[in-house]
This record gives C-alpha cells, sequence and structure tokens, in this order.
C-alpha cells in the first residue's frame, strides 16, 4: 500500500489546463459582479504601491515604522487629491463649455444634416449622424456627467478609506520573509519585483504623459481652441490608456475646433495629435514599457479591451498593472509556464534556467 505521506498523481495537462479556465471564469464573473468595489480596491493599492517606497526610506533614517507607514498615507492623499482637482476642474470646465456653446453645436447639426441632404444620403442615416451633436443629446450627456459626479466623489471616498487600511499593512507585510522564513522568498521576491514594475509604467506613462499634455496644450493655445488646459489634462490622463489612448484624447478638441473655427482647424488639431502623439506614445513610448514590465503590444492592447470589459472604464488605465498581477500569480509561480511568460512579453523567461 501506498504510504500516507506520498504525493497524490498530477492531473493530466488538458484537465489541469480545464480546472483554470473553469476557475478564471468563475473569478472573472466574480469581478464582474463585484466591479464597483474592486475598481477603487484597486486604484488604491496602485496608488499606495506607487507611493510604498517613501515609507522604507522614512525608517532607514532612523524613524519608527508607523512614521513610515504615514508618509505612504500622506503621500497617498497628496497623490489622490491632485487627482481630485484635475477631474472636478475638468469637468467643471466641459460642462462650461458645452453650456456656452450650444448654439454653435446647433447650428453645426443644422449645416450637418443640409450637406448630407446635398449629397444624397439617405434621410435615415442622416439624421441618425446628425444627432450626434444635436443639442437635446448634448444636453443628455452633460446631465449624465453631472450625475455621476455623486458617484466619482463615492469612489475617492473608498479610496481615501483604502489607502488608509493598505498604508498601515504595508509595515506588517514587510515582516513577512521575518515571520515566516526563507521559504515564501520566492512568493516574497516576485511582489516585490511586481511592485517595481507597477513603479516604473507609472513612472515612464506619466513622464511622456506630461510631455504630449504640453506640446498638445500649446498647439491647442495657439490654434485658439477653447479651454485647451482641459484637453490638455485630457491628453495626460488619457496617455494611460495603452496603445488607444491619444484617439480618446484627439476627439473632444478636434470636434470643438470643428464647432468653433473650421474644418482647417480641425484637420490642424487631427494632424497635431497624429505627429505628436503617435510618435511619442505609439511609436516611442511602447519600447519604454516594454523594457519597464516586459509586456508585448498584442497582451498591452487586449488587456485594455479585457479589463475595461470587466471592471469597466477604471480598467482601462489599470490594465496593465492587473495583467502584470495576473502573470505573477498564475505564471512565474510554475517553471513549466516559462514559455508563456516569454509569449506575453518577457523575454527575462528565455534566460532564466529551468527549475
Amino acid at each position: 500500500m501506498p504510504s500516507e505521506t506520498s504525493r497524490a498523481p498530477s492531473l493530466p495537462p488538458v484537465i489541469r489546463i480545464l480546472v483554470v479556465l473553469a476557475a478564471s471564469v468563475v473569478a472573472l464573473g466574480g469581478l464582474w459582479l463585484a466591479r464597483d468595489v474592486f475598481g477603487p480596491v484597486a486604484l488604491a493599492a496602485v496608488i499606495v504601491i506607487i507611493c510604498y517606497p517613501i515609507g522604507p526610506a522614512i525608517v532607514r533614517r532612523g524613524a519608527p515604522r508607523w512614521v513610515g507607514s504615514t508618509g505612504v498615507i500622506v503621500l497617498a492623499y497628496i497623490v489622490v487629491g491632485i487627482l481630485a482637482l484635475l477631474m472636478t476642474f475638468a469637468i467643471m470646465e466641459f460642462i462650461r463649455l458645452v453650456t456656452e456653446l450650444m448654439p454653435e453645436f446647433t447650428a453645426m447639426t443644422q449645416d450637418v444634416y443640409g450637406w448630407l441632404d446635398e449629397l444624397g444620403v439617405n434621410a435615415t442615416i442622416g439624421t441618425q449622424l446628425s444627432s450626434i451633436f444635436s443639442a437635446s443629446n448634448i444636453i443628455s450627456i452633460v446631465t449624465t456627467l453631472s450625475s455621476s459626479a455623486m458617484s466619482v466623489a463615492m469612489m475617492f471616498f473608498f479610496v481615501l478609506a483604502y489607502v488608509i487600511f493598505m498604508g498601515v499593512d504595508t509595515a506588517r507585510y514587510a515582516r513577512a520573509e521575518q515571520a515566516f522564513g526563507p521559504r515564501i522568498r520566492p512568493v516574497v521576491q516576485r511582489m516585490r519585483e511586481y511592485c517595481a514594475g507597477v513603479r516604473r509604467y507609472f513612472v515612464v506613462n506619466a513622464s511622456f504623459g506630461i510631455v504630449v499634455a504640453i506640446i498638445d496644450g500649446i498647439a491647442l493655445y495657439l490654434l485658439d481652441i477653447p479651454a485647451p488646459l482641459v484637453w490638455a489634462i485630457l491628453s495626460f490622463v488619457t496617455n494611460f490608456v495603452p496603445n488607444i489612448g491619444f484617439v480618446l484624447g484627439l476627439v473632444p478638441p478636434a470636434v470643438l475646433a470643428l464647432v468653433t473655427a473650421d474644418w482647417v482647424t480641425s484637420l490642424i488639431v487631427v494632424g497635431v495629435y497624429i505627429v505628436v502623439n503617435v510618435t511619442l506614445q505609439v511609436l516611442i513610448q511602447p519600447k519604454f514599457i516594454s523594457d519597464a514590465v516586459g509586456l508585448s503590444l498584442t497582451l498591452s492592447f487586449f488587456s485594455v479591451v479585457f479589463w475595461t470589459f470587466v471592471i469597466g472604464p477604471l480598467g482601462a488605465i489599470l490594465s496593465i498593472p492587473l495583467t502584470l498581477l495576473v502573470r505573477a500569480l498564475v505564471l512565474e509561480s510554475d517553471p513549466d509556464t516559462r514559455w508563456l511568460r516569454w509569449l506575453s512579453g518577457d523575454d527575462d523567461a528565455a534566460k532564466a534556467p529551468p527549475t
């Protein structure tokens, strides 16, 4: 008879894959149902990860651990406060701008409808296209944006609360290896590398985002586009959405240029964004991000679509950190998945010796 301590036979590879897929579907379904809770938690965790290095730096200077944890919380609150102020300013300016330009939007709607009618476009299609900029549709968008301000405020409230809890727990997690010994060192090391990768990713994105926002803002100011600071903030925020972020930041100022000026100015805006944003965000930035976190362009683009579907718009900004977390938990713990890590863009997986 086999001894009680003998290991049970491992499952066949096909069964293991099916079990992993089934568990993944259940887990993702749970995240989708709890996206209103998971989104703020993930955002708070990312902010604490970014701000965490200030805690050990304070402790190394001889301060108690609780002072280091307090420093992490304070810095995280400063980051959240800046984000809240930027979002509040941009939303309020956008509402004011749309309200003031309502007659121009209505006139452009009539011009578009007449132009389509002259081209012989089907009346139904023309009505649908021109209704995009109709007064009722714009008012509906503004109303929806205003009503969502309360939900955004609640999200920031939860983020602030989570930051406190996570900031306090960072000092406790730092003692994990002391509590459990060297046997958990591989897990701790993976989490350290994950946190370092998240910080590198946001440093690279923020650096490129500031450059893009400054150039776009100056160009829009010189072209006399209303509220250039709002669109510069939008360029900075959408820079955190991989691959397609510049398109999200391009549409509003291009449409606004068409409404307040003419189609030539709108084409100039599109040209500036294509030259600046495509060159920096699409051609240069992905190389730095790939070196920073080791994700392929295909996986980066897919992660935006996937995590946006799972947890909503916040998933577009957190797509790369969440994908890195899944890879750290699922792939990096199993030596047999080195080839999957390499396919995901981690070149170090091919260099590491098999375990």
